[in-house]
């Protein structure tokens, strides 16, 4: 166990309304709600403004529509939120050769393993540092946690946010975890914490009074065990570089079942394209095509093909997937599909024809889910040539953003990052002078961006009511959600 707390937790704030707030100054100080709009869609993240409605990730979006129904409704552009990971990560690579990264805005980084902190005001002057270089970089905000382990320091910076930064000092750690609900550790979920709250168990302290046999008694031996050693903040887990992948898929949720058989065998054959471009993208090949089918009554199937030798031929996997489509019943329906491909390989086969005559390993895999939503109209041409959110230009009024579209109109209000709000303008779907556009960035060259004027770089002091060791900023309730 470490003796000082260089283990750093980086968790960007709301990152992707957050990223859409940065590029649209109109939805400044806004709430924002960032995910799938059709009728099926869910929330991937919603703006600090819109969660005081109560609105979270992973909430059906016509819930959200319900509890928040004059925020803006954004369709997400991966693309963008990837290329500022891409950059946020290596600022995190600077630090450390020792970065773990748990989504696009999540990371653990050991900043002792590059030599850049070995004390307290060491890894507090990198976190600070850090925090300052995100902002500059990208005109967003993160919150770090600092402390000795990575269970530790991922608490840390939920107690950081939003724009902060709390440091867990070693021999602070029990005094800090007992008054916590028990839900603060990993692990501990809805039904664990209702288990555990039956047999009279509610805090971190009062899992430590019970005792680890009693844990084990009531969880199993397994579960027993590494809760007790994590509420009495054991955690020996190694920050672990990047991890390979093992497989590369995409896949799509329709919002009206498909019930047309060739449109079903198209969509197959465009995901397995997408599939393709992104096993390219990753400098990768592989052995065996997996087909994903999510039928009318939620029962989902994989089917799956191993070919001979690893691939990235785009013709191959179109060719494998199309085969294990015909194995599929799609006759009531399919409201979701994916093509993946696993046994990743840097290196392709040369013997094409041998793969695509390659021995076949067909797998099913019913999937029992909750009864399927009614079904409601098919999104207008409008809805999915404009997406709400996505950048357009137009030749006359430059570049903007689409707010919303339907009836065959699209209405698009012009701004960039780094100017006023702009005004809002009504075309023809059709309009020739309209077209889509790639996202503008966030941070011109050598400005700090329009998000870097909100929230404070300095770390306050401490609460009263906290343990001494402790500091975070004061850019929010602390007990705010990432």
């Amino acid at each position: 166990m470490r003796t000082a707390p260089t283990i750093l937790h980086l968790d960007m704030d709301a990152f992707y309304a957050s990223v859409e707030q940065a590029s649209k100054p109109s939805l400044r100080g806004k709430a924002v709600v960032v995910g799938g709009l059709g009728p099926r869609g869910v929330v991937a993240t919603a703006s600090y403004e819109a969660r005081v409605f109560g609105v979270h990730s992973a909430m059906p979006m016509g819930q959200a529509r319900r509890l928040a129904p004059n925020a803006a409704y954004l369709v997400p552009r991966f693309h963008l939120y990837r290329s500022i990971s891409e950059r946020v990560m290596e600022l995190l690579r600077a630090l450390s050769p020792l970065v773990e990264p748990l989504s696009l805005d999540e990371a653990f980084v050991d900043l002792e393993a590059g030599g850049v902190a070995w004390d307290e005001r060491s890894a507090r002057l990198a976190g600070v540092k850090l925090r300052a270089d995100i902002r500059a970089a990208t005109g967003l905000t993160g919150s770090v946690g600092l402390a000795a382990s990575k269970m530790l320091a991922k608490i840390a910076s939920e107690e950081a946010k939003p724009d902060g930064l709390v440091v867990i000092e070693p021999g602070s750690e029990r005094a800090m975890l007992g008054p916590k609900p028990v839900r603060i550790l990993p692990g501990v979920g809805p039904a664990t914490g209702d288990h555990l709250r039956r047999a009279g168990i509610t805090t971190v302290e009062e899992i430590v009074e019970a005792g680890e046999d009693e844990l084990v008694r009531l969880l199993g031996k397994a579960h027993g065990h590494g809760l007790y050693a994590m509420a009495l903040a054991r955690d020996d887990r190694p920050v672990v570089a990047e991890r390979e992948a093992k497989s590369v898929s995409v896949e799509d949720t329709y919002d009206v079942d498909i019930h047309d058989r060739t449109r079903v065998g198209l969509e197959v054959q465009r995901l397995a394209e997408r599939c393709v471009r992104r096993l390219r993208g990753a400098g990768l090949s592989g052995r065996t095509i997996v087909l994903k089918v999510r039928r009318y009554d939620f029962s989902t199937l994989t089917r799956s093909e191993t070919l001979r030798g690893p691939t990235d031929d785009p013709a191959v996997v179109r060719e494998a997937s199309a085969r294990l489509l015909d194995s599929v019943d799609t006759t009531g329906g399919v409201r979701l599909l994916g093509v993946g491909v696993t046994g990743l390989a840097d290196y392709t086969q040369e013997d094409l024809f041998a793969q695509a005559a390659g021995e076949r390993a067909v797998a099913e895999s019913p999937v029992e889910e909750q009864p399927p939503a009614p079904a409601e109209e098919q999104p207008s041409l409008a809805e999915r040539r404009w997406p709400a959110g996505h950048d357009v230009r137009h030749a006359e009024f430059g570049h903007g953003w689409v707010q919303g579209s339907g009836l065959g109109r699209v209405t698009v209000r012009f701004e960039t990052p780094d100017s006023e709000p702009g005004r809002v303008r009504t075309f023809r779907i059709d309009d020739p002078d309209l077209e889509a556009a790639d996202p503008l960035p966030l941070v011109s060259a050598g400005e700090g961006g329009p998000a870097a004027e909100a929230g404070s770089q300095a770390v306050s002091s401490v609460p009263a009511s906290l343990p001494k060791s402790w500091s975070g900023n004061g850019g929010g309730a602390a007990t705010s959600r990432p």
